[in-house]
């Protein structure tokens, strides 16, 4: 069992998080079977700081796509905060395609963590509608984006776009999709939700 992030203390927190990050880049990059001590040391821990916040590989692999899911689902309010709701959204729209694509880096890691009985994809529907739907109606109380969209529909037509332009050269093309997407969240702005 991984330990509980808010009962750590300041400087526990902080190894925790730079492990989480470390391990993210390294599986990301090298695949399922890298050391657990290249991971330790990427992060400037040792070896045992490491395994006593995750005791086993398929605990970290969990936490470390939990913490990103986490991460790009917290940022809409942040986003939100500082942009319009149309725009925040597209910046969003960009963090979650950088997100898939280290998930997908991720791949053979996660599979492993799933074949040892792990389930880190339990909450990532959830997490991924909570985030869309926040930003998808302050859109469209704004009046900028259209209000019949359901936000799960949003999250897989974005998890296609990644799907078809994973490779780094195709980042372009990913960005030009995105604004396609936005695109047609904009068109109907201005009509009421279906059924009113």
């Amino acid at each position: 069992m991984t330990t509980k992030p808010g009962a750590l203390r300041a400087d526990a927190r902080r190894n925790r998080e730079r492990i989480l990050e470390a391990a993210v880049r390294a599986f990301a990059e090298k695949g399922a079977d890298v050391a657990i001590d290249t991971i330790a040391k990427a992060a400037g821990v040792g070896s045992a700081t490491l395994y006593r916040h995750f005791p086993t590989r398929e605990a970290l692999v969990e936490a470390a796509y939990r913490n990103e899911l986490a991460r790009v689902c917290d940022s809409a309010t942040t986003l939100l905060a500082g942009h319009a709701p149309d725009r925040a959204l597209r910046l969003w729209m960009d963090d979650f395609i950088d997100y898939l694509a280290a998930k997908q880096g991720m791949a053979d890691a996660l599979r492993a963590a799933v074949a040892s009985g792990a389930d880190p994809f339990a909450e990532t529907l959830d997490k991924l509608g909570t985030a869309l739907g926040t930003l998808l109606r302050a859109g469209a109380d704004a009046g900028l984006l259209r209000p019949d969209t359901d936000p799960l529909d949003v999250g897989f037509a974005l998890a296609g776009v990644a799907l078809i332009t994973s490779a780094p050269d195709q980042r372009d093309r990913a960005g030009r999709l995105l604004d396609l997407l936005l695109d047609g969240l904009r068109y109907g702005a201005d009509r009421p939700p279906s059924g009113s």
